[in-house]
């Protein structure tokens, strides 16, 4: 079961072993810029850095085969979403329209169309794999202190390192109800069909809620009754310092985004044309 938790894994990669504000910095940098930029050649240029960074940090498949399941679906249905309520809006962007299949009425299929959902798309195979790394590579109170460091607030540094932790607490719950669940009778594996599931499914809402309140009542008492916030300062007993290997990395990342912002002017804005 714990091969299935959401949450960090401790291992000795060159990933893990970068500073938690060195992999923070990272993600949000080539996240912005992939979610600014719509040139293909640059995206795939991110898809591939992903993936060699995803492969690089190890991280088991059990651990995130129902994130991808829920990621490959809600992508699907997007793309759906989008043809579906604008479906000439490649046309209109790029300016162009070549039908690859006449339809109904607005309904037809254009290259232009198609190339913008292959970006939207090509999208996620960047920003999913990315936060992936960053969540199962990043030791939450290693994370908090260096974000301390570089002069956040410890209160604000504690709150997102209890952000991280609650991430595989939540699951833990969420399988505890459920097999409680099923020791009492309610099916819920694949044995029933899929509204009975689903049906089942919600009714651990309410559990989880009140589990969760629970918890966020225990940890305040906890902080509260060890003066936490009284102080302006405070130590930490887990610290990454920046070594060598976190310089290069920003570097490397500033110069992506620089590459990706740099593509902006020369193809006049955020989007690559190759209907022109």
């Amino acid at each position: 079961m714990n091969d299935k938790i959401l949450g960090y894994i401790d291992k000795d990669t060159i990933i893990h072993r970068l500073s938690g504000t060195t992999k923070l910095i990272s993600f949000l940098l080539l996240s912005i810029i992939s979610m600014m930029s719509y040139d293909i050649r640059f995206l795939l240029l991110l898809t591939i850095l992903s993936i060699i960074c995803f492969s690089i940090a190890k991280i088991p498949y059990e651990s995130i085969s129902l994130v991808l399941k829920f990621v490959l679906i809600f992508s699907i249905l997007n793309i759906l979403a989008i043809y579906i309520f604008e479906p000439e809006y490649g046309v209109g962007l790029y300016g162009s329209r070549t039908v690859i299949r006449e339809g109904f009425g607005r309904y037809s299929l254009t290259y232009e169309q198609v190339f913008y959902e292959l970006n939207v798309l090509i999208k996620y195979f960047v920003t999913i794999p990315l936060a992936l790394i960053f969540i199962f590579t990043t030791n939450p109170s290693e994370f908090a202190s260096s974000l301390n460091k570089i002069g956040i607030s410890y209160k604000i540094s504690y709150a997102v390192a209890l952000a991280l932790r609650y991430i595989p607490d939540i699951q833990n719950s969420y399988n505890d109800i459920r097999l409680a669940s099923q020791a009492r009778g309610i099916e819920m594996s694949k044995k029933a069909n899929l509204i009975d599931r689903i049906k089942a499914s919600s009714n651990i809402i309410l559990p989880l809620i009140f589990d969760s309140l629970a918890r966020i009542e225990t940890i305040s008492q906890a902080m509260e009754l060890r003066r936490f916030g009284k102080e302006k300062t405070r130590t930490w007993i887990s610290y990454r310092p920046f070594k060598r290997i976190d310089v290069v990395a920003i570097i490397f990342t500033i110069i992506i985004f620089a590459i990706g912002i740099a593509l902006f002017v020369v193809n006049k804005g955020r989007f690559y044309n190759p209907f022109i």
